[in-house]
């Protein structure tokens, strides 16, 4: 007995509901035919209780819909300063009603070098103008140290608003904002793309990759017109200011830069 109640133990454990039905079953006197339909009436049974749910939530047929009207906005705009107006009335990222202001590009509309942040701090978002801040002071003499002016260059950020209290962007945020940056790319058209941090590195180029991995080599970056233009990831200047060992490594970077921009 004890064996036996053992056993039942162990089934009501595993799940077993029932140990026998009313009457015996043998699967050898049931034909086939029989058993497919009963197969399909389960089948039927079971889809009239499956509760169905929309393939994808409001929410992101919210950012779906955002990212396109970006693109259109993109699509339109012919010069610099048409994206910037469009830019500033676009209302499909939630970002823009928490920053005072839309930080634009700022430089050489011509430039050869395009510098990439991730997005705009309290001083950006303060002046409306990217990388003014200590971290804008610290690129300045970056570039200078390898001869290179900041007024030459053409500075941009993966978003145009500050995220509240400086915290990371939402892949949402990124996505909708993506489409900006890209076409301030290509209607400034420069010979290399100088890339600041891991966030913005992986937003631009696609991919997870840390920025020890990325940084000091040359990835191509090609726009949507067909355009193949080199980037060079390297630590953002935020990083180095608190991390001053690392100086050292963008230096090297920063060397890799003006030896391309030599080449080409």
């Amino acid at each position: 007995m004890e064996d036996i109640k053992a056993v039942l133990d162990w089934y009501v454990l595993a799940g077993v509901e029932e140990t026998c039905a009313d009457e015996p079953y043998n699967a050898l006197n049931i034909s086939a035919d029989e058993a497919i339909a009963k197969s399909v009436s389960m089948s039927k049974s079971e889809e009239q209780n499956v509760v169905l749910r929309p393939a994808i939530t409001d929410l992101s047929q919210i950012n779906t819909a955002a990212c396109r009207y970006a693109q259109d906005i993109c699509d339109k705009a012919q010069t610099l300063d048409d994206l910037r107006a469009m830019m500033e009335s676009f209302d499909g990222c939630s970002l823009r009603f928490s920053a005072n202001s839309t930080v634009f590009g700022y430089g050489n509309s011509r430039a050869e070098v395009l510098i990439v942040g991730e997005a705009p701090g309290a001083d950006e978002d303060r002046l409306g103008e990217p990388f003014v801040g200590r971290s804008g002071q610290l690129l300045s003499k970056m570039l200078s140290a390898i001869g290179i002016k900041r007024e030459d260059c053409y500075i941009a950020n993966i978003l145009p608003w500050r995220p509240p209290g400086n915290r990371t962007p939402t892949s949402d945020e990124v996505a909708v904002c993506l489409p900006f940056l890209k076409k301030q790319i290509e209607l400034v058209n420069p010979k290399i793309i100088f890339i600041l941090g891991r966030s913005a590195a992986n937003a631009l180029l696609g991919n997870a990759e840390s920025i020890s991995s990325l940084r000091g080599r040359f990835i191509d970056y090609t726009c949507s017109n067909g355009t193949i233009i080199p980037t060079l990831s390297s630590f953002h200047p935020a990083y180095l200011l608190r991390t001053c060992s690392q100086k050292s490594k963008s230096w090297a970077d920063l060397l890799r830069l003006k030896r391309k921009l030599a080449e080409m």
